[in-house]
């Protein structure tokens, strides 16, 4: 690899700037909203750090619900901005439960924003964005998502589901790269923007973003675009629109019930049952007895992708990734084998033959019932 030329990616023509408001269509279209939708030319971190920024003033009061790291960093942005943050934590690498949700809106009664993570890739966990979102709507509360990783695994209705402000970034479930993100805002969502605290000048202001690109006309992009990111962003939307997104989400879908068929065949305790439970990646809970990064160094086969979890209390926790292009009976197959070999290792005997029955079970049944 560390020899493959590729020089084929430099001298790349520009990105035809009519191109840029049909993207950003395309886009809201994906979300099902009519919205306006921007275009962020960054990995979508820093387009949920510039919402949480140009959000944040003094008297403004936010339901910040945390079930992962990227949850507590968006608290962050909202304290440093000086707004009252109320921080609804879940149990760790757990979703949060709509109960608590309406619990801490009895409680403050004068919120004015809601944020919270769709699906969370770092435990394999899904929170229950319709229901919360209701809640938010019932109270007028501005409702703000991270639907980084779940859009394209899991169905996104921004406007049905009345979510002022949604950030989406390709290189998950869209299996595009990560240079690029876009953020859909609400009409209420733009009035809420303007204040006198808000950045301006800044890679961080969405005010910036309106008034150099929509309000202009959605012709040329502010800064320098980077025409790689683009051409591939357009790549992974025609390969996305040809296959159907109802299509892409049921095969993420159905790789999350081969894996999870798969993993308890195997004799391993799955982190979460299945209502709560993400379509991008399944978590099991690694034997006592067996040291994780030891694991992970035994599972070395040919297509498989088991990670770490990621954040508090996930320190025995391994990720079976099945987002994207490996939402695919061959990609959940490796991942099986892999888990099955690395537990072997471990002085962990299972069936892997009836593991990989299981899981290609699951997708027979899948193919006799279309």
């Amino acid at each position: 690899m560390s020899n493959r030329d590729w020089s084929h990616l430099l001298d790349i023509p520009p990105f035809p700037a009519e191109n840029y408001a049909v993207l950003a269509d395309r886009l809201g279209a994906l979300m099902a909203t009519k919205n306006d939708v921007l275009l962020i030319q960054a990995e979508a971190v820093l387009a949920l750090e510039a919402v949480a920024t140009s959000l944040a003033h003094p008297g403004l009061k936010a339901l910040n619900i945390v079930t992962s790291p990227y949850g507590t960093w968006f608290g962050h942005w909202l304290a440093a901005g000086s707004a009252d943050v109320v921080n609804l934590t879940a149990p760790p690498a757990l979703p949060i439960t709509v109960e608590a949700v309406k619990a801490e809106l009895d409680r403050h009664t004068d919120i004015d924003i809601l944020s919270l993570v769709h699906a969370e890739s770092a435990s394999g966990i899904l929170n229950p964005l319709e229901e919360i979102a209701a809640l938010a709507r019932e109270r007028g509360i501005l409702t703000i998502v991270d639907a980084v990783a779940s859009v394209g695994g899991h169905a996104l209705d921004v406007d049905r589901l009345g979510i002022d402000i949604a950030v989406i970034g390709p290189q998950k479930a869209l299996a595009g790269t990560a240079g690029l993100s876009a953020i859909s805002v609400s009409s209420a969502a733009w009035t809420l923007l303007q204040h006198d605290k808000a950045p301006r000048i800044s890679m961080l202001s969405l005010l910036d973003q309106k008034e150099q690109w929509l309000d202009l006309g959605r012709h040329a992009l502010p800064g320098t675009p980077a025409p790689l990111e683009f051409f591939a962003l357009q790549a992974a939307l025609d390969r996305l629109e040809a296959e159907g997104i109802v299509e892409v989400q049921k095969r993420h879908e159905l790789a999350q019930h081969a894996t999870r068929a798969g993993l308890l065949a195997l004799g391993a305790q799955l982190w979460v049952p299945d209502p709560v439970a993400s379509a991008l990646i399944t978590a099991a809970v690694l034997p006592e007895d067996i040291d994780r990064r030891t694991f992970l160094s035994r599972r070395n086969i040919a297509g498989a992708d088991i990670t770490a979890g990621v954040g508090p209390d996930t320190e025995r926790l391994v990720r079976l990734n099945h987002t994207g292009r490996r939402a695919s009976e061959e990609a959940v197959l490796a991942n099986l084998t892999a888990f099955s070999q690395a537990l072997e290792v471990q002085g962990h005997q299972n069936d892997l033959q009836a593991a990989l029955k299981s899981a290609a079970d699951t997708y027979r049944r899948s193919v006799n019932n279309l």
